[in-house]
């Protein structure tokens, strides 16, 4: 029996049922107050499936609330900037923030261990640390030293390289290009010639389109699509490598997150948790149509070739080494989450990647 059930069925069973609901009624308003809060997104409404993710936890906590705590997400702009998000939520002037912790490595290399960076984990490594593997505590630790406390709310999967002007070929390309790229990455392709631009998703277009930038990354073919980026910039690079399962988070200032009921923060938690998942079945459910859109209105399909990945995987590794040496918080994570992939994938390349690699064959011969 649920709990409203329960409720309501107590009247029924006379004086001392009556009684025992006198007594519990004040217990149940207690953890039951009105709230309303105020999350601000790091992404515009267009993009339905990430800003998206926000509005579907939102929905599943006023539903399992019975309307009792509200949230209102606001899009990028509409009360802070979106790359403002993150202190917008650690100062108390909203509540919560749907953002990815990438975007505040400037203050810290360690926030973008939160997201994703350079060859780390896939989405299903990444849920698997975080949820299993001590990664929420280990994050957490780093959030309520900024002011919050975190939950993992929506992954995008392995992103795309991004939109290129031009094809790149070698390493030899790279140099000079102004590049629109996300977080803790813009450290690593500068590295390799590239001269990094963080801008917020809305900001993208535009930039690429009068030239302020030579190339961009943002999501996959669904969100791309619907930025238009294949008008203004025809090559289409994969795979993202410094976004390998990017993992988005609901921001929460910590004194509300302590004032918050016990069952409220139960709540919280779990319409994250199921944001989390129902954000990567959306892409895998929309990219596919949506890449064959943006072929079929004239997008150029390229992989990264072997020497820009192997020279980026060295970029990555050697910015580690330096990193590990001198912040002991990215140095606790990153150390996590690198035994763990070790592991991951030598039981990835067995089961999973035999049967998928067995069934692209089949898709490509025109079986399925």
């Amino acid at each position: 029996m649920d709990r409203r059930s329960f409720i309501k069925n107590a009247g029924l069973g006379g004086i001392g049922a009556a009684a025992a609901t006198t007594l519990a009624a004040p217990a149940i308003a207690q953890s039951s107050p009105k709230i309303s809060w105020r999350c601000t997104s790091s992404f515009p409404k267009a993009l339905d499936t990430i800003f998206g993710a926000a509005e579907t936890m939102a929905k599943y906590v006023r539903e399992s609330t019975d309307g009792n705590f509200d949230i209102q997400v606001f899009a990028a702009g509409e009360l802070v900037g979106g790359l403002q998000a993150m202190d917008a939520a650690a100062a108390g002037t909203v509540e919560m923030a749907h953002t990815a912790c990438y975007y505040y490595w400037g203050k810290d290399p360690t926030w973008a261990l939160a997201t994703a960076v350079p060859f780390s984990l896939n989405v299903r490594q990444m849920n698997a640390w975080m949820y299993f593997g001590g990664g929420n505590d280990l994050l957490n630790e780093f959030f309520n030293a900024n002011g919050l406390q975190g939950l993992a709310c929506g992954n995008t999967g392995a992103q795309m390289g991004g939109w290129f002007r031009k094809e790149i070929n070698s390493v030899a390309d790279l140099q000079g290009l102004k590049m629109r790229i996300g977080g803790f990455a813009g450290k690593i392709v500068e590295k390799l010639g590239v001269v990094p631009q963080q801008i917020a998703g809305g900001d993208i277009y535009p930039a690429l389109e009068k030239g302020t930038i030579d190339a961009a990354e943002w999501v996959g073919p669904y969100d791309d699509e619907k930025l238009g980026f294949q008008k203004v910039a025809k090559y289409y690079y994969y795979p993202g490598w410094w976004e390998g399962g990017p993992t988005l988070h609901t921001l929460v200032n910590l004194a509300k997150w302590k004032e918050l009921p016990k069952n409220y923060q139960a709540a919280l938690a779990s319409a994250c948790e199921a944001a989390n998942g129902s954000m990567m079945a959306s892409y895998d459910y929309k990219n596919p149509a949506a890449l064959r859109r943006l072929v079929a209105n004239g997008a150029v399909l390229r992989p990264f070739n072997q020497q820009v990945l192997e020279a980026s995987f060295n970029a990555s590794m050697d910015t580690y080494k330096e990193l590990i040496g001198s912040n002991a918080a990215f140095k606790k994570i990153y150390e996590s989450q690198t035994a763990f992939k070790k592991d991951a994938y030598l039981w990835a390349q067995i089961s999973e990647y035999t049967f998928d690699t067995f069934m692209m064959l089949q898709q490509r011969a025109g079986k399925l």
